[in-house]
C-alpha cells in the first residue's frame, strides 16, 4: 500500500474511533503511533523511536522532574524530531516549556510536532537558530488534508527527511500560506492598497489604459474595487485554461524540481557549514563509498566523478552537486539501507535478492528503499548502483 493510501486508511480508522477514544496514551496508541509508522519510523525500535524521552543536560537536580516528551525519533543515531503528544479532546498546544527546552538544546533536532492525533503541527527554528519557534510553520490534519498536504508531509518522512534544507522547505510551506491567504483575500475583497497600486500602473501596460483622472482618491478607488475583482478573477481562471491546455498538448518532459533544487546556492553553503559540526563521518560511510566509486567508475556510458555529502540524516553520494544525488545510504543503525533514485519495480529486477520497499518521494518522484547487510552488499548491487549513477548523469 502506498504513502497516500495508508494515509486515507489512518484517516477512516481516526473518524471512526474518535468518539470513543480518551486520554493521552489511548491516543498515542490508536492515532499518534500508526502516524509515524506512516512516515516510516518504527516504533518498535528504541535505536530510532525513543518513548518517554527524557535527557539530563547537566541541569541542577529540581525538586519536580521536568516533563519526557512523548517521542524522540532518531535517525542514524541522531535526535531529528520531537513529538509532544495530546488527548485527541485537547488542543494541539504547548503547556509547557519542556518540548520547546529539548529543541533549543539538541542541536541536531530539526522539528518538533505537537499533536493531539488529528491535528499536527510542525515548528522549526525560522526566527533564531536552535530556538523553537512559537508558531508552526505547517499544520497537517488527518480528517481534513489536500494533496498538496500530503506532498509536505512527505519531506518528513524517514527516509525523505534532510535536516539540512528542512529549514527552507519550512520557509517556503510558510511564506506560501501567506501568500496563498493573501490572494485568495485579495481575490474576494481587493484593498484599497492593492486597487491604488493597479490604478497607477495601468499605463505601464500602455498608454491607451493610463489612468486619465488627475487623482486617485477613495472615489476612484471604490469605483474600481468591482472592476479589479473582476479583473481578478478572470485571470485567474484563463491562467488555469491556458495551463490544462498546455499540459493536454505539450507534457513536459522532465519532472519538476523538489523544493531543494530550488534552494540558493548560498543558503546551502551556510547549512552545510553549520551542520559539520554535528556530523561524524565513519570508516563505514567512507568504505561504502569507495566501493560504490569503484563500481561506477565502470560504466562505458560516462566518466563523471561521484561526491560524498554527510549529513546528521544520512550518508548521501552525489554527482558534483547536492541535489545531484543519486544514492543516500542509512548505515549507523543496526538495521542498515539505502535509498536509490529509480523505481522500486526496477530495482527489484535488478537487485532480486534484496528486500525492496517504495518510498513515497517528493513530487512523485520514483525512489526505493534496498536493506543490506553490511557494506559487502554493495559488490553484490553493481547492476543497481550503475543504473542510479547513469540515470542521474543522463539529466545532467
Amino acid at each position: 500500500m502506498g504513502f497516500a493510501e495508508d494515509l486515507v486508511k489512518l484517516s477512516e480508522k481516526v473518524n471512526k474511533n474518535l468518539p470513543i477514544v480518551i486520554g493521552e496514551e489511548n491516543t498515542k496508541a490508536a492515532f499518534i503511533s500508526p502516524f509515524l509508522s506512516i512516515l516510516g519510523y518504527d516504533i518498535t525500535d528504541p535505536s530510532e523511536v525513543r518513548h518517554e524521552y527524557f535527557a539530563d543536560f547537566g541541569t541542577p537536580t529540581r525538586v519536580k522532574q521536568p516533563k519526557k516528551v512523548d517521542y524522540a525519533i532518531a535517525i542514524n543515531s541522531n535526535i531529528v524530531m520531537l513529538v509532544e503528544a495530546k488527548s485527541c479532546k485537547e488542543k494541539p498546544e504547548i503547556h509547557d516549556g519542556q518540548l520547546r527546552s529539548y529543541f533549543n538544546a539538541i542541536l541536531t533536532v530539526q522539528i518538533s510536532v505537537v499533536t493531539n492525533g488529528v491535528e499536527y503541527r510542525f515548528f522549526t527554528d525560522l526566527e533564531n537558530l536552535h530556538m523553537m519557534d512559537k508558531e508552526a510553520f505547517f499544520t497537517f490534519n488527518i480528517l481534513d488534508y489536500t494533496s498538496k498536504d500530503v506532498e509536505n508531509l512527505k519531506l518528513f518522512h524517514r527516509d525523505n527527511f534532510d535536516a539540512s534544507s528542512i529549514k527552507n522547505d519550512a520557509e517556503e510551506m510558510l511564506y506560501s500560506q501567506g501568500i496563498s491567504e493573501l490572494i485568495d483575500g485579495l481575490l474576494v475583497s481587493p484593498s484599497d492598497k492593492f486597487v491604488h497600486f493597479l490604478i497607477k500602473e495601468l499605463g505601464t501596460v500602455a498608454p491607451k489604459f493610463d489612468f486619465r483622472g488627475s487623482v486617485v482618491n477613495a472615489r476612484v478607488i471604490n469605483r474600481f474595487k468591482p472592476i479589479v475583482k473582476r479583473s481578478l478573477q478572470s485571470s485567474l481562471l484563463s491562467l488555469i485554461t491556458r495551463s490544462v491546455n498546455q499540459e493536454m498538448t505539450h507534457p513536459a518532459d522532465d519532472q519538476p524540481l523538489t523544493r531543494s533544487e530550488h534552494i540558493d546556492p548560498d543558503i546551502n553553503n551556510d547549512l552545510d557549514a553549520e551542520e559539520k559540526a554535528d556530523v561524524i563521518t565513519t570508516q563505514e560511510e567512507l568504505a561504502a563509498f569507495n566501493r560504490i566509486q569503484a563500481i561506477t567508475q565502470t560504466s562505458t556510458k560516462f566518466n563523471i566523478g561521484i561526491q560524498h555529502r554527510d549529513t546528521v540524516s544520512y550518508f548521501g553520494i552525489n554527482l558534483g552537486k547536492t541535489t545531484w544525488w543519486f544514492l543516500r545510504l542509512y548505515l549507523s543503525s543496526g538495521k542498515k539501507s539505502f535509498i536509490a533514485r529509480i523505481s522500486a519495480d526496477e530495482a527489484k529486477i535488478l537487485a532480486p535478492d534484496f528486500v525492496i520497499q517504495d518510498v513515497p518521494g517528493i513530487n512523485s518522484e520514483m525512489v526505493s528503499k534496498i536493506k543490506i547487510d553490511s557494506v559487502n552488499d554493495f559488490d553484490r548491487l553493481k547492476p543497481l548502483i550503475l543504473r542510479c549513477y547513469e540515470m542521474e548523469a543522463t539529466k545532467h
